[in-house]
């Protein structure tokens, strides 16, 4: 039991990092809020008939129903939109090391509220993931454009980073009020309304989606995969502290980089390695020594 959010915590960030290379496969062929519209719908749509099933049956408080709505469009609508709108400045790669520091974000949004207590083992487990993280996207993720506006990029990804780290600092107190289940499920079922009105504005509803034979295996497969892994996540962040969960976001760049190599023919460094073991060292110190 002891390690089992350190596992469901792994998966999840694994799943994030596959769905990275996925949805490079098929972003393509429509909108990235329309993607991301579909994608959550298909999750929901997964954890609707496990949530309704799920016993004991628990209501939500009237008083809970707002906060949980705003976290939802939050992680999913909010973060999302920044984060997209922050690639049009900036390289993917470093987009994704200034996403990896959502665990030291989240280290300090716990401790300022007193959800956690700041230790050497942890902080520099955190810092060790965020500098794996870089090793392993090599040269590109600090390569600077020469863009005039990338400053405005790299705000718009930090200010996503920030509000992952928010959400799951601010998830606790509903997970050790109701079943896990029915926490995702709701949260997913706001972002689904909030982007459905952004996919709107792309005309994601004037006709149907057009996806190829592998697009549309690779939008099931990222739909399928947020519906289990925010499950886990959320499972995770009930039975651990924040940091000790969200540092093993470190694995999701990590994983899109490889499965980029393996699959999409994208170039990968020797320094990879080196950054994969420092990743792993840092989840170590973070999650064992803690």
């Amino acid at each position: 039991m002891k390690y089992l959010p350190a596992i469901a915590a792994a998966v999840t960030s694994t799943q994030v990092g596959s769905a990275m290379v996925a949805t490079r496969f098929v972003v393509d062929q429509t909108g990235p809020i329309s993607l991301a519209l579909l994608r959550y719908l298909i999750g929901f749509a997964c954890l609707l008939p496990l949530a309704l099933l799920a016993t004991p049956r628990v209501r939500f408080e009237r008083c809970d129903l707002l906060p949980l709505a705003r976290l939802g469009v939050i992680q999913f609508g909010v973060l999302i939109a920044l984060l997209n709108y922050g690639l049009r400045f900036i390289p993917s790669a470093r987009a994704a090391l200034i996403f990896a520091t959502v665990p030291l974000l989240t280290m300090v949004i716990a401790a300022a509220l007193g959800h956690e207590r700041l230790g050497a083992a942890k902080t520099l487990g955190v810092l060790l993931t965020i500098a794996g993280v870089g090793l392993a996207l090599g040269e590109k993720a600090v390569r600077r454009g020469g863009g005039p506006n990338e400053w405005i990029g790299e705000l718009a990804v930090l200010a996503s980073a920030l509000c992952g780290a928010a959400c799951s600092v601010l998830y606790r107190p509903y997970l050790r009020k109701y079943p896990t289940l029915r926490v995702s499920a709701f949260a997913m079922l706001a972002s689904v309304v909030f982007l459905a009105l952004l996919a709107a504005g792309e005309g994601f509803f004037d006709a149907l989606p057009r996806f190829t034979t592998g697009g549309w295996a690779a939008v099931v497969f990222i739909g399928i995969g947020s519906g289990v892994g925010y499950y886990l996540w959320l499972w995770a962040l009930a039975h651990a502290a924040a940091t000790e969960v969200t540092v093993f976001l470190a694995l999701s760049p990590v994983t899109a980089t490889w499965l980029g190599a393996w699959f999409l023919a994208e170039e990968v460094s020797t320094m990879s390695l080196l950054g994969l073991a420092g990743v792993l060292l840092g989840l170590w110190l973070a999650s064992t020594r803690s």
